[in-house]
């Protein structure tokens, strides 16, 4: 596919436009083996997150005690990444096949359509986590009124809505295009403004405005576990629990702020901004790769949310008849405890509620 490697980053919102202007450039050298790297990667994070996302889903309609608003969004998240993981086997063969699409039209809306879903799912599940998690910790008192199963479900279903209403300029715009000897599979929009409109909504909307949101939770959670009365500021508890605070911020930004920065790369130059070849090669050779780092975040989540918890552990093997429960020697409401930063979150509110510091 000489010459027309830009328009590649089909996954991404690229224009005929972009294709138009690009093919004039000198054409990028794609990375040496990416058609069998890109989808060995694909590969990987289909198979973890498949088994992990399952397990989570499998775990939480297993439990008794899984109504509640914390396995509320956890089960939502999970079911968006695996929604998406589905479509992830397509890719792979799009990639190996050096960017032809054989699956049809309909398969790349559909595939595209999940892909944009998922985005803008997984990141306002994992947002409305965070402040469900400053609530609880925060404002403990507060929550207790607002923090409620029917809540969470109109929120989770308000969710699903916003995510779906963003996949309809997807289905709309994406479609297969024949270039050369392969079918390209990508969003093509013939209007500059509509493009440069949609990245930057995917900017902000799938990404600033949900960071911002986590951030702030999370350090106003850590500024609070410090700050609490009675809270040995020297447990190893709090350490963990703060550990986690940073995992869960450095791991949505490392994984999907590489792709945002390259999309809006990408808008600079269809405003002439920047010099449209030598960023324009950057965006074409970068984003796959930033794809997949955006990708593993559905891999991720599992293990972030779930699987280092100590509860959701013995959940998972609470499920088997030989091992007996002990749920009953735990302190504090099962909901803030399924995850990992949920469950220790708990424990250390627990040991903050006497003011004379008897534990």
């Amino acid at each position: 596919m000489t010459g027309l490697h830009p328009i590649n980053v089909s996954l991404n919102n690229i224009s005929l436009e972009d294709y138009e202007l690009f093919s004039s450039c000198p054409a990028a050298s794609p990375v040496q083996h990416q058609n069998i790297l890109i989808p060995a990667i694909y590969s990987i994070i289909f198979i973890l997150g498949v088994i992990g996302n399952g397990l989570v889903v499998f775990v939480l309609c297993q439990s008794s005690s899984r109504k509640t608003v914390a396995n509320t969004y956890i089960l939502n998240l999970a079911l968006s990444d695996l929604l998406f993981l589905l479509s992830l086997p397509f890719w792979a063969v799009y990639y190996s096949f050096d960017y032809d699409w054989i699956f049809g039209r309909l398969m790349c809306k559909l595939c595209g359509g999940l892909l944009t879903l998922n985005l803008y799912a997984s990141i306002f599940f994992i947002t409305c986590m965070s402040m469900d998690r400053y609530m609880a910790i925060v404002h403990p008192l507060k929550s207790q009124r607002c923090r409620n199963l029917c809540r969470a479900r109109v929120v989770s279903l308000l969710v699903w809505l916003a995510a779906g209403l963003t996949t309809i300029p997807t289905m709309m715009f994406r479609d297969t295009l024949h270039i050369g000897n392969v079918t390209a599979c990508g969003i093509h929009i013939y209007s500059p403004s509509l493009f440069v409109g949609l990245a930057l909504m995917k900017n902000t909307v799938g990404f600033l405005v949900p960071f911002a949101i986590i951030t702030s939770c999370y350090c106003s959670i850590g500024r609070h576990l410090l700050t609490a009365p009675g809270l040995d500021k020297s447990t190893s508890n709090l350490d963990k629990v703060l550990k986690m605070v940073g995992a869960v911020v450095l791991a949505f930004f490392f994984c999907w702020f590489p792709f945002h920065m390259l999309t809006f790369l990408d808008v600079l130059v269809n405003l002439e901004v920047l010099d449209a070849c030598k960023v324009g090669q950057t965006v074409s050779l970068g984003i796959p790769f930033t794809i997949c780092l955006g990708f593993s975040n559905s891999a991720i989540n599992p293990f972030l949310y779930c699987f280092v918890g100590n509860h959701f552990r013995e959940q998972l093997g609470g499920l088997t008849p030989t091992r007996p429960s002990n749920s009953s020697q735990k302190r504090g409401s099962f909901s803030t405890r399924l995850s990992s930063f949920s469950r220790k979150l708990s424990d250390l509110k627990d040991l903050a509620v006497p003011e004379n510091g008897a534990v």
